[in-house]
């Protein structure tokens, strides 16, 4: 099955049907997942009669056919005494296919843009798939002032600088306390910069609403917007925003929301609750997971993130709450 040349919502159903049917034969966690819900696996016709496992089910299991034949095992970040999440990833080049072409999708060709990265507590730690997907990005862009910075906040200046005098398609990607204390110490008017906040403070600085924080970066950076990614340590897939905070799939990811009070019970288009996420990248693992992210959904598949239930890691989310 090609999961990235989906087309249209029966195409997608049908592929929903494969993969579940697929994880339920494969996935021992899952098939106990399911069958403790009384699903039957047969009578399922529809991607929304399909269960979503949990995400804290990452913390505690091995959501994979054989843990021993991984490719890569992704980690999430946390603080002191909290359980990290790990994605055992059998397949690493699906996660390639899965990052490159949505980046394709959403902001085109690769090799003619500049890509700087200022994710600083992701560099200094291991097993981060945020740290991979860029890594790799910065590899396939062919402009040699493309690469990572840790704290040289007056070397990025200097680069971002550069990068306008010449004209240069240029994304900068950064976590989001990183990207505020650059700009607490330069400015820049740079109006085709595309800047985006992978989300979170990581505990380096209070929370902010989202309003708040966009205010600051696209002054701080002479845009007109900011841009954002949706992702996490469990997913293989990206959602991104142009701006204000509503993020667009590409086809082969869904979002819907759930009823808080009643996690089995999915909720209509516009209406607040916990975001339930299907990523067919994740075919050799779980595609159907319950997340603890409180979002909305827009009927024209488009969704925000609105908060937390609590303060589990998940890796790449917008944290903000508006």
């Amino acid at each position: 099955m090609n999961i990235f040349n989906i087309h249209g919502e029966t195409e997608f159903n049908q592929t929903c049907l494969d993969i579940f049917q697929l994880q339920y034969q494969t996935i021992a966690v899952y098939q106990r997942f399911v069958d403790a819900l009384n699903v039957k696996p047969e009578q399922v016709k529809h991607y929304l009669q399909i269960p979503f496992l949990p995400i804290s089910f990452f913390k505690t299991h091995a959501i994979i056919e054989d843990e021993a034949f991984a490719d890569v095992v992704f980690t999430s970040s946390g603080t002191t005494g909290t359980v990290n999440s790990k994605h055992f990833v059998q397949d690493v080049y699906i996660y390639e296919q899965s990052y490159r072409n949505a980046f394709a999708r959403f902001y085109g060709d690769i090799e003619s843009t500049c890509v700087l990265a200022l994710l600083p507590n992701y560099l200094e730690r291991g097993g981060s798939s945020l740290i991979y997907m860029v890594e790799d990005l910065i590899k396939l862009s062919k402009n040699t002032n493309s690469g990572f910075f840790l704290n040289e906040h007056a070397q990025l200046k200097e680069t971002l600088v550069q990068l306008q005098q010449s004209k240069t398609k240029t994304i900068l990607i950064g976590v989001t306390y990183a990207l505020l204390d650059f700009v607490e110490h330069f400015t820049i008017n740079f109006p085709e910069l595309v800047v985006m906040e992978t989300g979170g403070m990581k505990g380096r600085r209070k929370e902010m609403v989202r309003e708040e924080l966009h205010q600051q970066l696209t002054q701080g950076f002479g845009v007109a917007k900011i841009h954002s990614e949706y992702g996490m340590t469990e997913l293989l897939s990206q959602a991104y925003s142009y701006g204000g905070g509503i993020f667009t799939c590409p086809p082969w990811m869904k979002i819907i929301a759930r009823d808080p009070n009643d996690p089995l019970t999915l909720l209509d288009a516009g209406k607040s609750g916990g975001l339930n996420i299907i990523d067919l990248a994740n075919v050799n693992s779980c595609s159907f997971i319950a997340t603890q992210d409180l979002g909305k959904t827009y009927s024209d598949g488009s969704f925000e993130v609105l908060g937390r239930f609590d303060n589990t890691d998940i890796r790449g989310c917008n944290l903000m709450v508006v």
